[in-house]
């Protein structure tokens, strides 16, 4: 340190000499920083006077275990920096150390919110590496699409539920938690889990629809426009609402591009940027929907975009229900296909009778077929490619590796939350602190994605 100085020594050291009434108060920050500001007041310079705060990582605002270092200077934000790694779980390491299929279990749990979204980016990798994209059966791809966009449905209604809890509108967090749980229950229905699912497997899908999926589904349908009407009600046109968010957070077309941002904060520049429309995949290109665009760049047009987003997942979700004709759900190649046609068996466990009568009583060859395909997995020609999906939060990239064997060599995603968090910076300096908890809301982070 400069000088020798010692931050450490004794009292007197550092601090106001007698008669001089100036205190110096530091609290929370980087400890290099406050202890070069320590040397610069020892050496005679003059110190601004700021404020430090450590926001999170435990902090009902933040999105989980968000940290954000702010500087403040009374109410207004200087400077801000995200601090992340909290939720560190070791999901792409974790994918090196088992096979194939058994990754879309790890995948699942990144983003906890959008599940779905991660299992088909990484089965839509795998499938690319195999070479096998157009094998996988159409009723495979539409129930993609349909659990996707519920699944859309479901994190917009998380992040206006969230973003109106942290503005005191608690009213809107009721619904919109209200309006996932509706969402929740057909997932549990169609998979047997709320979330984490690994439903999506490389080929196809794990098990078709059960019965009454569909007639559930289109209660959803008739009943979720009715209810966006609550939330509508309550915020579009509100006052309050507006002047929390209107002109807040602003971030324009040129500070995305820069970024890399993607998502509804893109498409709130005006910018019809969308995956779906731009580089379809999983049959996207046959259905008939609208890229929504906002114009203001700040953080109302996020929320209007997501209200008008749901709209157009709903649509979607009926043409799918049009589109479910007849037929398998895995692909035929029984090398790669995981047993999917599947019934309840007797003890709950989704064991099919039909396919343990097979394995177990008439082929010795299906019995060893199947025990390697479990335990050992399928091999994977050597190569990489990239996958890029539209989540409800912006691009998921997918960047999977294999070297030939039946494990990843490597796999990276390119969660949309962890670029989209570069923005919390430019959205809000020079703002209030109230302004800074809307514009992190606005972006929706979450932190099981972020960290992986």
């Amino acid at each position: 340190m400069d000088g020798g100085f010692d931050p450490y020594a004794a009292a007197g050291t550092v601090g106001p000499e007698e008669g001089d009434e100036t205190v110096y108060t530091l609290s929370g920050g980087d400890w290099d920083e406050i202890a070069q500001e320590l040397a610069s007041a020892a050496d005679g310079e003059a110190v601004e006077e700021r404020i430090v705060v450590n926001m999170g990582p435990q902090h009902p605002s933040t999105h989980g275990v968000l940290r954000l270092v702010v500087e403040t200077e009374g109410e207004t934000v200087t400077e801000v920096r995200c601090g992340i790694g909290f939720l560190h779980t070791g999901i792409e390491k974790n994918l090196e150390y088992r096979n194939w299929t058994q990754g879309c279990t790890f995948v699942t749990r990144m983003d906890y919110t959008t599940p779905f979204y991660q299992e088909v980016a990484y089965c839509l990798a795998v499938e690319k590496l195999l070479g096998v994209e157009d094998q996988v059966p159409e009723r495979a791809s539409v129930i993609r699409v349909l659990l996707m966009e519920l699944n859309r449905i479901a994190s917009h209604m998380v992040c206006i539920a969230t973003g109106g809890m942290e503005m005191g509108a608690l009213s809107a967090m009721i619904f919109g938690f209200r309006e996932r749980e509706l969402v929740l229950d057909i997932f549990e229905m169609i998979t047997g889990l709320r979330m984490n699912h690994a439903f999506i497997r490389p080929g196809g899908v794990a098990q078709d629809l059960p019965p009454g999926a569909v007639d559930k589904i289109r209660e959803f349908l008739a009943l979720m426009p009715e209810r966006m009407k609550d939330i509508e009600a309550l915020c579009n046109e509100n006052p309050i609402f507006k002047g929390r968010t209107e002109g807040v957070g602003y971030l324009d077309l040129t500070g995305c591009m820069a970024l890399g941002i993607t998502g509804p904060v893109l498409r709130a520049t005006g910018l019809p940027h969308d995956l779906r429309k731009s580089q379809p995949y999983c049959g996207y290109e046959d259905y008939d929907f609208d890229v929504v665009t906002w114009d203001t760049s700040d953080c109302y047009g996020r929320y209007r975009i997501r209200m008008d987003e749901v709209r157009q997942s709903l649509r979607i979700v009926g043409q799918c229900l049009e589109k479910l004709k007849p037929g398998p759900v895995m692909i035929e190649d029984k090398k790669i296909a995981w047993p999917a046609q599947l019934a309840l068996g007797g003890d709950g466990m989704g064991n099919s009778l039909d396919h343990i009568r097979h394995i177990m009583g008439e082929s010795m060859e299906a019995l060893i077929h199947h025990f390697k395909l479990v335990t050992e997995g399928f091999r994977v020609p050597p190569g990489q490619v990239y996958v890029g999906i539209e989540s409800p939060k912006g691009e998921l990239g997918c960047h999977a590796v294999s070297d030939g064997g039946t494990r990843p060599y490597r796999v990276h995603f390119r969660d949309p939350s962890f670029n989209n968090l570069q923005a919390v910076s430019a959205m809000s300096e020079g703002g209030m602190i109230a302004d800074l908890i809307v514009a992190v809301a606005s972006i929706d982070p979450v932190m099981g994605g972020v960290d992986r």
